[in-house]
């Protein structure tokens, strides 16, 4: 039975997989609990969503729960925490608390979402504590990827949560506040009941290197390279944006920034100040008259997309940028699981031309901002929690995060998954009950449940293509025409040479004229023969089951 002052956690993403990321902490008896929405991100889809643009958490949960929910918080403005925001709240409304760095950016996706319904923000500040309904919030400085990464300190009546977010140990992050180890030592003496914890790395040991780490390295790359240099990393790290203009300065070179996305980032922390006694950076028109061995050029595409501008400049498909044999082309990221082709390919395209690659097994290029089990070790000691959720990771960071707090002798650990509702109270932590859960998709301008879409034809249309066969058939059934077939993705013709529409049509017409006379006049029943026998063809020539659709005009 659940006492009136339960605290749960209701995660609809991120739990059992890395991006997507949405969680909800529940206060209150089971049939009236206040909501707190926290991040509200996306991920991209796979092979196996054919033709899709985003993939959405299911919030069937939260349309129905609206009236309860207090608000939205976001902890930081990477895509898979707050992407989701424009695409969803619109069903929600509810009052939403993020930083200026995320509010700006969330300002800067209207260009690219025309038509989009813009969201109200309160603007907060890392170390600010907010009253958000039954929940007292507190935005934690903690240290990630991008400017202005927040822990949330969440207080109830019934105790005190951590939701970590993305972090690590970094006091020397480049740009923004480092981690406040001070302030979480502070809440950890406050008394922390339950730890929601981010688990990315939770499957390495030691701790992971400072950004100023990376910074010396590329002033070092940047010093001793003879011709141009392209560097690309993800667009949302301002300090490692800040490094390259820095390294580059330094070798006394002009930065040329190649890519929206990057543009709209420098422009919003540009406007906070983090970007501040920089040289000017130019833009991709600059390229044709700076010196080639006084440039770097700063570009998107660290994940092989092929829109972005590095996999143009590899295929050579650029309009403004070209690299040539000698220049040299940094990946200051690492590969997202399922990018690896992708990124494979767009490596490959350089090393043809004879650019130099440097990647993360070349140099310290790149570091991770998420936490090993060095970092594991230092936040628990600090907080001290009394319940553990491993969140923020696929199956195999999941178990190995909960075998580490296990080993932290930490009293409870609940290992848990999208659509569990976890209760945290301590010595009754657990899974107490399920929630709807699942994916809605953007598909173009549609946003609904994946099936809908067409996706599954979509796949099938992908291993064995498609046939379209016309008919015009008089009121007794007969054939006026010889039909017309349109197949799509199909071989061309069988081993014999023989066009794959005439061995289609005649098969078609064969059936047709095996119906009897009188159950020819059902134009049902002549277009599903009509269906099966082209289908058989292609089966029988091919191997394969292509999918079919028969049209069947009567005259």
């Amino acid at each position: 039975m659940a006492a009136a002052n339960d605290i749960v956690f209701l995660p609809l993403g991120g739990v059992g997989e890395i991006g997507m990321n949405l969680g909800l902490y529940g206060y209150g008896p089971k049939d009236d609990r206040s909501w707190l929405i926290v991040d509200c991100g996306v991920s991209f889809a796979g092979p196996e969503l054919p033709g899709i643009d985003l993939v959405l958490p299911d919030i069937k949960f939260l349309e129905e729960e609206v009236n309860n929910i207090v608000g939205m918080v976001i902890t930081h403005a990477h895509e898979d925490h707050y992407g989701g925001i424009i695409h969803l709240w619109p069903f929600l409304k509810v009052p939403v608390y993020a930083t200026a760095f995320t509010a700006g950016l969330l300002e800067a996706k209207y260009e690219s979402e025309p038509g989009s319904e813009k969201v109200p923000v309160t603007i907060v500040e890392q170390g600010e504590r907010h009253k958000i309904g039954p929940f007292d919030v507190e935005f934690v400085a903690m240290a990630h990827s991008i400017p202005e990464p927040c822990a949330l300190a969440i207080r109830t009546p019934a105790g005190m949560v951590i939701h970590t977010g993305d972090w690590k140990i970094d006091l020397t992050p480049g740009v923004g506040r480092p981690i406040d180890l001070d302030r979480l030592g502070e809440l950890g003496r406050e008394g922390v009941m339950a730890l929601v914890c981010d688990s990315t790395n939770a499957v390495r040991d030691g701790e992971s290197p400072s950004e100023a780490d990376v910074a010396v390295e590329l002033k070092k790359i940047l010093k001793t390279a003879k011709h141009r240099v392209a560097v690309t990393t993800f667009a949302s790290n301002v300090a490692r944006i800040r490094a390259i203009a820095e390294a580059a300065a330094d070798a006394g070179r002009d930065v040329v920034v190649v890519g929206r996305s990057m543009l709209r980032v420098i422009d919003v922390a540009g406007e906070l100040g983090y970007l501040d006694n920089l040289p000017s950076f130019h833009d991709e028109e600059a390229f044709g008259y700076l010196l080639r061995e006084k440039t770097v050029l700063l570009c998107t595409g660290s994940q092989g997309e092929a829109r972005a501008a590095l996999s143009r400049i590899a295929s050579g498909d650029h309009r403004n940028i070209a690299l040539s044999k000698g220049d040299m082309v940094i990946f200051s990221s690492r590969t997202i699981p399922g990018n690896e082709k992708a990124v494979g390919e767009v490596l490959n395209n350089f090393a043809k031309t004879g650019v130099d690659i440097v990647t993360d097994r070349d140099g310290l290029v790149h570091v991770s901002g998420h936490p090993r089990r060095g970092e594991l070790e230092q936040l628990y000691k600090l907080l001290k929690p009394k319940v553990v959720v491993p969140v923020h990771g696929e199956p195999l960071h999941l178990a190995a995060h909960a075998e580490f707090a296990a080993a932290q002798k930490v009293p409870e650990v609940v290992r848990g998954k999208n659509g569990d509702i976890i209760r945290l109270v301590s010595g009754s932590a657990g899974i107490i009950d399920e929630a709807p859960s699942g994916i809605m998709v953007k598909d173009g301008n549609i946003l609904d449940d994946p099936e809908v879409t067409g996706v599954k034809e979509r796949r099938k249309l992908s291993y064995a293509g498609a046939v379209v066969v016309a008919l015009v058939v008089d009121r007794a059934g007969d054939l006026q025409d010889d039909p017309e077939i349109a197949p799509m993705g199909l071989p061309d013709t069988d081993d014999e040479g023989e066009p794959m529409e005439n061995i289609i049509a005649k098969a078609v017409v064969g059936a047709i004229r095996s119906i009897p006379k009188a159950r020819r006049k059902d134009k049902d029943l002549v277009g599903e023969a009509a269906r099966r026998a082209a289908r058989s063809a292609v089966l029988e020539v091919w191997g394969k089951k292509t999918l079919c659709k028969v049209l069947v005009t009567r005259v």
